[in-house]
């Protein structure tokens, strides 16, 4: 017995429900760090660049595959890849299968990051109305939180509760819901931390270094990094967008939705690297430890620098680590709801059952990539790719080089190749596209540039390239 299908209340609804599922850890987080690693300006308008000819391409192309066959992703790839060539459909539910599993992978690691911004925000609390701790190094904090297995577990586990409970109400009862009361209180939080941050010292000084383009300092690696974040940064790849744009409505606009996400979205990183960038340049010796590790900034610098250096930080510091929460919240969502509606379109399973069943086992591989972090046994010592002990760094390397860029590759032959001009047409040109969208421009980005860009990913990963 087949079952109702969900959909999005409003344009808006989706567009802040995918949105959400783009904003996550990557642009709180990585962004700021590999834009500093690239020398800003130059690189952040390469990036921009990237957003635009392949990124949001490919946005267009996953949510109208979705809206189209009105499935989750391994229905909807199987009908598009076999629009014009019967025979392909096999390959296309093989493709859609491989974006499920990418989720079901990413959500079991991503989950322990997740919950670690639930620890920083108890304990920011605690400093808030206690003090910060006289002596206290935050390195040796964080070392012994990720090696504490049963705070890990404990933490991962609150999270993929978090997370199941909303996808257990469905679509616009559950993800649309969340969505609508957790962005705007996230994009609140964002725009009092870039009001204190633009009255630090450094500030001035990190405006110029993220928006002045200094293209002598641009170098091949540095546009290749641009490119692949361009195409990471919008959950693309696994199904999210896709399983997404299957609840959208004839009545809704994808090119409108799409535009939206991205933008939100690349505002959202560039905000954010504003903040990180005036603290690092308005706090003596920041830059040299921000080039220790991605981590270092978002989980050791900032917590003692909230109540030593940043104004106001007694109350944005717990805040800070709120919004941390909703954005990983929002991204644990999506991941889910790929593997759930795949589940439940697939397998026929009611949505409490599939939502329920998914969690559970993907908490089973949470549980692997939660002790590969505390230093003992095979989790924590496993090397299959060069350079990447434990389970974590492993799953992390094999979702983000190799399962990420294959299956954004083959959705975009599908969009650009496999579906007719006339299928595309007919739900990007539906009467409600904004002026500025022409449909020949996009098939051709869609056909050319994109696939050629993500091919261009997957040849430097097998030469050595780790975008992890």
């Amino acid at each position: 017995m087949s079952q109702s299908r969900d959909h999005w209340s409003s344009n808006a609804g989706l567009v802040l429900a995918a949105t959400g599922s783009a904003i996550g850890l990557g642009n709180l987080w990585k962004f700021p760090f590999i834009t500093w690693e690239n020398n800003g300006g130059a690189f952040v308008l390469v990036y921009l660049v990237c957003i635009a000819a392949v990124g949001l391409p490919i946005m267009m192309a996953e949510l109208l595959i979705g809206r189209r066959s009105q499935k989750s992703a391994v229905g909807a790839l199987k009908e598009a890849m076999s629009a014009r060539w019967p025979g392909l459909g096999k390959l296309g539910a093989l493709v859609g299968f491989w974006g499920v599993l990418a989720g079901f992978i990413l959500l079991s690691y991503y989950t322990v990051i997740a919950g670690w911004s639930l620890y920083y925000f108890v304990k920011t609390v605690g400093w808030t109305f206690g003090g910060y701790p006289v002596g206290m190094s935050a390195g040796d904090l964080f070392g012994e939180q990720v090696s504490n297995a049963g705070l890990q577990l404990m933490l991962s586990l609150g999270f993929s509760l978090g997370t199941i409970a909303v996808v257990y109400f469905g679509v616009s009862r559950g993800i649309e819901r969340i969505a609508r009361i957790f962005l705007p209180i996230l994009f609140g939080i964002l725009l009092l931390m870039l009001v204190s941050a633009l009255g630090m010292g450094g500030a001035g000084e990190a405006l110029s270094y993220i928006f002045r383009p200094n293209f002598a300092e641009l170098t091949r690696e540095s546009v290749l990094e641009a490119l692949g974040h361009s195409f990471f940064t919008l959950s693309l790849g696994m199904g999210a967008m896709i399983t997404y744009g299957s609840y959208i409505s004839r009545k809704h606009s994808v090119v409108k939705a799409s535009g939206a996400i991205v933008a939100l979205d690349t505002l959202i990183a560039l905000v954010a690297t504003v903040i990180m960038f005036s603290v690092i340049f308005s706090v003596a010796g920041m830059r040299d430890e921000v080039r220790d590790s991605t981590v270092g900034m978002l989980f050791i610098s900032l917590p003692e620098l909230f109540y030593s250096e940043v104004p106001f930080g007694v109350v944005l510091g717990p805040l800070f680590y709120v919004l941390v929460a909703l954005a990983a919240l929002t991204s644990t969502i999506s991941l889910l709801e790929v593997v759930s509606a795949y589940l439940i379109d697939q397998r026929g399973i009611a949505r409490k059952k599939a939502t329920i069943g998914a969690g559970a086992a993907i908490f089973v591989f949470t549980i692997f990539a939660a002790l590969s972090f505390t230093g003992t046994g095979l989790l924590s010592t496993m090397e299959i790719f060069e350079g990447k002990l434990g389970w974590f760094s492993t799953a992390d390397h094999f979702v983000s080089n190799w399962m990420l860029p294959t299956g954004g590759f083959f959705i975009t032959l599908a969009a650009g190749w496999f579906m007719t001009s006339k299928s595309t047409r007919d739900e990007l040109m539906d009467g409600s596209e904004p002026r500025w969208f022409h449909y020949g421009a996009w098939r051709f980005f869609i056909r050319w540039v994109a696939p050629i860009a993500v091919a261009a990913i997957i040849v430097f990963v097998i030469r050595g390239t780790d975008f992890s």
